[in-house]
């Protein structure tokens, strides 16, 4: 079995915003797999999909993003769930609108959905998926620019990027991460 995590926060709100960027994979993956994130627990919203190599649980957390390990670890541990098994997609300020970069491992890096994520786990061993939202160059301050929409010309690179991360996650549940990593990471 194997989780995939996109963070976010709830509500209609945030949905657009740079910082939701992994809930919009998710919801990606859940619209080609067919199936809808109906079932409510552990603080947030879940659904299980039966592929050829085993069960997949997408997930959205609903706890807002800086407190996301408070539903993603009692998940992981009430289906069983090793961390190696366990994918997290997420905005990343530090690479370039557009860009992915995979890893399986390593720190937040000052985002705190994943520092939460590795309180609760105790570990930073556990792979990501770091979807590129760029910085603000207009001196915007960071919560308020992570939680702004993306901007319609910027719009066409996001739907471009949340489909290759989609296509990154459906890689991973037929090969190991690293090597999805070799095919996926942009140079």
């Amino acid at each position: 079995m194997k989780i995939i995590v996109g963070l976010g926060n709830p509500g209609t709100r945030y949905e657009k915003t740079r910082h939701n960027i992994g809930f919009r994979v998710i919801d990606e993956l859940s619209s080609r797999w067919n199936v809808s994130l109906n079932q409510s627990k552990f603080k947030g919203l879940y659904t299980t999909y039966h592929h050829s190599s085993g069960k997949v649980i997408l997930v959205q957390p609903l706890t807002f993003m800086n407190l996301s390990g408070e539903c993603v670890r009692p998940l992981a541990d009430y289906f069983n769930v090793p961390l190696e098994n366990i994918t997290v997609l997420y905005d990343d300020l530090d690479l370039p609108l557009g860009r992915l970069r995979l890893r399986q491992r390593g720190s937040a890096g000052g985002h705190n959905g994943i520092k939460s994520l590795i309180q609760h786990f105790g570990s930073e061993k556990f792979n990501r998926v770091r979807i590129g939202i760029d910085r603000p160059t207009n001196g915007m301050n960071i919560a308020d620019y992570v939680l702004a929409p993306f901007s319609k010309e910027e719009e066409r690179i996001v739907e471009e990027i949340i489909q290759l991360s989609a296509d990154a996650c459906e890689a991973w549940l037929d090969m190991p991460f690293l090597e999805v990593m070799n095919e996926f990471n942009q140079k």
